[in-house]
């Protein structure tokens, strides 16, 4: 069963409270350091989620146009926040072309098989002849000894709990939130998914040529927990 824009939602209320903030960082800079080898005017960062990555690329980068999408009208709204063009729509319905195509932090493995191919199709006719694609995606290494087991943490305002499993290729993680309002707490319930994909897929998926497939370690872990990949339309 595919994420919703409901579980999208849940999950940009509670990013701040998983760590991602602080394993970011490191990420980012694999996309900043290739980003700065190249010449390119126009970005288009797809599951932006709140801007974060855009900003910091904007800033360091001064790219003459970026834009942000997002299937979480919740993700949309953070980045719009942030003075930055962003819309809440599938990259299939754009009609732009894009120098480069950014897919940061887990966001392909938000994707089913069948979903990735479409994804892959609609990346390579948004893209400009020799444009880039630049994303990440998580190891088998990663999905087996970094997201497995049960996760709490309370932050007064917000109580959540996420109890996660990887079986079969699959990731499914169970989000329980208990938001305060006045002196209640309102419950919300969502499945989250992912989905392990190799490298080795994503080219057989794409017409796109790799050209870059780097290792990334990002909880310093014995093995990499994800890998930094780059493709070009020829």
């Amino acid at each position: 069963m595919p994420n919703t824009s409901t579980s999208l939602d849940l999950y940009a209320k509670v990013e701040d409270l998983l760590g991602i903030k602080e394993a970011a960082p490191s990420l980012y800079a694999h996309y900043l350091l290739f980003l700065n080898t190249i010449d390119f005017t126009t970005l288009l960062d797809v599951g932006c989620g709140s801007g974060v990555f855009l900003v910091q690329m904007q800033q360091s980068l001064d790219i003459a146009h970026v834009k942000g999408i997002d299937l979480s009208p919740l993700m949309i709204s953070k980045t719009v926040k942030l003075g930055l063009d962003a819309s809440c729509i599938n990259l299939c319905d754009l009609e732009e072309k894009y120098d480069v195509i950014t897919a940061v932090f887990d966001m392909l493995n938000y994707l089913n098989e069948d979903e990735l191919k479409t994804f892959l199709v609609c990346v390579a006719a948004h893209l400009n002849d020799g444009g880039l694609f630049l994303c990440d995606i998580n190891t088998l290494y990663g999905f087996e000894n970094v997201a497995v087991g049960s996760f709490i943490v309370d932050d007064e305002e917000r109580f959540l709990t996420v109890d996660s499993d990887f079986e079969n290729e699959e990731y499914i993680s169970e989000f329980t939130l208990f938001e305060k309002e006045a002196e209640c707490f309102i419950k919300s319930q969502e499945t989250i998914r992912q989905y392990y994909h190799s490298v080795e897929a994503l080219v057989q998926y794409s017409s796109l040529a790799l050209i870059a497939n780097d290792e990334v370690c990002l909880y310093d872990l014995d093995e990499a927990d994800k890998r930094f990949v780059v493709f070009r339309k020829v």
